[in-house]
């Protein structure tokens, strides 16, 4: 079997490759049409962050069995055209923890020193000492956004330091804070009561600009900033413009909206300091993934063994054919429910009735999991670390099984458990493969869990649904279906609407202003 390695990996991972058999071509620094040209005569590739995977390539791929991403993030990888092909995408979750866990706390010292611009001052032949007072971290506060495996590792350094160290993160328990030295505050209180602040949580609609105009506002005056996860997440205008009235101290950025950034007024200012995307750029940590990658890519090609598989589960083939639309269901539903659940989870029941019930349930009940996580971490979820990490959250995973499903043949229930209200999600499947929920907490509906949809609470009263339809209609926006679930004739009642692109903000602000529109929220199932 071929394997193309298209990005530069270290020399010991390309020998993994040779050693275990296989016939290897290295070709870094292809063009799109290069790729395409050759890619069907790959049973594996492995990539970094720089070869595209798109939709178009990978149906192109004809013989293409595996791809192996040395690093976490795979967003050059069209992962719903590789699942459509049969092919398993692996990543390396991990590699890059501690490195980029370190290049924050590089970041937080230049910032409260100016060491960058102190440094260049000399290099000009200057003596400014007096022009580059700095701040202490001794007991200052450094509230971390989100409490991943980078986040944790920054914290554990921040505490090294003596800094006071507070976290937000929604799935965090009290317990696991407690292990980690980490004071649990709400996201307001963070804002208000650190000194720096730094963001390690994944880009999802929920986290794009959460550092922006509003929430600068809630901060301290004189705070400082550190963005080394994605960009998108800090919204650079109103960084910008806090950075000049003041309000901002300094900032650091590892990562931008834009890459590389085509607007340079930001990264202009005396007080930024800024890397090009070098959050995972050391040597030890490049050596890691490709060492993973190549073992990984070589161990499923020769031995069938998947490993950190974003999109299959480890399960035997022959089971493949029963399992995938259980599977595909249960991470769709986990997903959208995680969504709307808001509330710091204590345990997640998944129950299997009728038909369900007979079937293996692990990689089932792995998939609800690794759907409920995904859309609100940083690292990378996947069949092989979601049981863990929802463990180190304090998630309960339990299952339920029974024969009696109902009115249907078969039927996967999520029950949300937080600490005073439990939250309720069942879903079928119909004509045994198309994935539907048929339940949201008191409500019955039928709806298909993909896409961009908007989930409305609003009152049982007429004309609910016209002004919806108008409003998005105005806006250019197609809707592709809509469902509906009520308590009662005139009472509660729930409304999820199917659109063919995403709501900006200012669209979902006059959707909340519409008569008997009690909320709404934006779900998004990329699967």
């Amino acid at each position: 079997m071929k394997v193309l390695v298209s990005d530069n990996i270290s020399e010991m991972g390309l020998e993994i490759l040779k050693k275990s058999g296989l016939d290897v071509d290295v070709k870094p620094g292809m063009n799109a049409d290069e790729l395409k040209s050759c890619i069907a005569g790959y049973d594996g590739i492995v990539i970094r962050s720089a070869t595209k995977l798109t939709a178009d390539v990978i149906e192109l791929a004809e013989k293409l069995k595996v791809i192996g991403r040395a690093g976490s993030g795979l967003d050059n990888v069209d992962k719903a055209a590789a699942t459509k092909k049969g092919i398993v995408v692996m990543n390396t979750p991990g590699g890059n923890t501690i490195t980029t866990a370190e290049h924050t706390i590089a970041l937080l010292f230049s910032i409260a020193r100016k060491i960058p611009h102190a440094t260049q001052s000399m290099k000009d032949g200057k003596w400014e000492k007096k022009k580059f007072m700095g701040v202490e971290l001794f007991n200052k506060t450094l509230g971390i956004l989100g409490i991943g495996n980078i986040g944790a590792q920054v914290a554990k350094r921040a505490i090294g330091l003596e800094m006071n160290v507070v976290g937000y993160d929604p799935f965090l328990s009290e317990e696991t804070a407690m292990k980690l030295g980490i004071k649990k505050v709400s996201l307001d209180e963070l804002f208000k009561e650190s000194d720096f602040i730094t963001v390690h949580t994944p880009m999802t609609p929920e986290t794009k600009y959460v550092i922006n105009e509003q929430s600068i506002a809630k901060m301290k005056k004189g705070v400082r900033l550190i963005n080394c996860a994605r960009g998108g997440i800090v919204d650079e205008k109103a960084l910008y413009d806090a950075i000049k009235s003041g309000k901002v101290a300094a900032a650091a950025l590892d990562v931008f909206e834009k890459e590389p950034p085509a607007d340079l007024s930001l990264i202009a200012l005396d007080e930024v300091v800024c890397t090009p995307h070098l959050g995972a750029s050391t040597m030890e940590a490049q050596e890691n993934v490709a060492l993973a990658v190549a073992e990984q890519v070589a161990d499923y090609l020769v031995n069938g063994t998947i490993r950190n598989a974003v999109n299959f589960p480890s399960i035997p083939q022959d089971k493949v054919g029963i399992l995938k639309p259980y599977i595909d269901l249960a991470g769709r539903m986990g997903a959208f429910a995680s969504q709307l659940v808001e509330h710091e989870v204590r345990e997640i029941n998944i129950e299997l009735t009728g038909e369900a019930s007979e079937i293996p349930e692990a990689a089932v009940v792995i998939a609800a999991v690794k759907g409920y996580l995904s859309p609100i971490l940083e690292e990378t979820v996947n069949f092989v670390n979601a049981p863990l990490i929802a463990k180190e959250r304090g998630i309960d995973v339990k299952v339920t099984k029974s024969a009696d499903s109902g009115a249907y043949s078969t039927m996967l229930t999520l029950k949300i458990k937080c600490d005073s209200t439990e939250h309720i999600f069942s879903g079928t499947l119909f004509s045994k493969k198309d994935p539907r929920i048929i339940r949201i907490n008191n409500y019955s509906l039928e709806l298909i869990p993909e896409g961009y949809m908007l989930f409305i609470n609003n009152n049982d009263k007429p004309g609910v649904i016209g002004s919806i339809g108008m409003l998005l209609g105005e806006s250019g926006i197609n809707i592709a279906r809509m469902s509906f679930g009520r308590e009662s004739k005139g009472g509660m009642a729930v409304s999820v609407v199917s659109v063919d692109e995403d709501i900006s903000s200012t669209i979902m602000g006059k959707i909340r202003n519409l008569p008997n529109i009690l909320s709404v929220k934006k779900i998004t199932i990329d699967m």
